[in-house]
């Protein structure tokens, strides 16, 4: 199923009323609505939070340090996003907040792209977390195999790096391990 997107300027009241087997965004006023993700979406975002969690969360093989949350809800001013993954500096958040969301921007994000939401993940989202100062956007593609590295660069990001298939690669900020790329894939 397709992606829908409203015109009319939408609420968060419209986000709630979501059926529970959709995910919704809100961007500039526009309510946008998709399924919850495929298995290969599902897979390479499960696999990216196992492989960063134990070294960069835990401090179990890396340097710690981290807070990592699978689809945090993200309030910016008006716009609510919800991106796959998403992590903060220990300094920058000392200790989760008991809330439903957040609206500190992380330090690095995560999407996954998917067929339904590439277009609305690149066009509408990069730009939203460039003004909010997201540091690093990766950029997973699990049909093609791919992963990006974007890096915030004054207004705008800067393409850092692109990797492929079963590559083993050091991808920043969490370039202190080599991450495996084959596991994002596999199945």
């Amino acid at each position: 199923m397709a992606a829908r997107t409203t015109k009319s300027p939408a609420t968060y009241a419209d986000l709630e009323a979501l059926p529970s087997n959709r995910v919704g965004e809100l961007i500039a006023g526009v309510l946008h609505s998709h399924p919850r993700p495929a298995l290969a979406h599902a897979q390479a975002s499960t696999a990216l939070g196992e492989e960063l969690g134990p070294p960069f969360r835990r401090g179990r093989g890396g340097p710690g340090g981290w807070v990592l949350l699978d689809e945090p809800e993200l309030h910016f001013s008006s716009d609510v996003v919800v991106p796959d993954l998403a992590g903060w500096r220990r300094e920058r958040m000392p200790e989760r907040p008991d809330a439903a969301f957040l609206t500190l921007a992380p330090d690095w994000l995560c999407e996954v792209i998917s067929p339904s939401t590439g277009a609305i993940d690149r066009g509408e989202k990069i730009p939203l977390y460039a003004r909010e100062g997201v540091t690093h956007v990766w950029l997973v593609d699990p049909l093609a195999q791919t992963l990006e590295v974007l890096r915030l660069d004054g207004a705008t990001y800067r393409l850092i790096a692109t990797f492929c298939d079963d590559a083993r690669v050091r991808a920043e900020p969490f370039d202190a391990i080599e991450l495996e790329l084959a596991a994002l894939w596999a199945h």
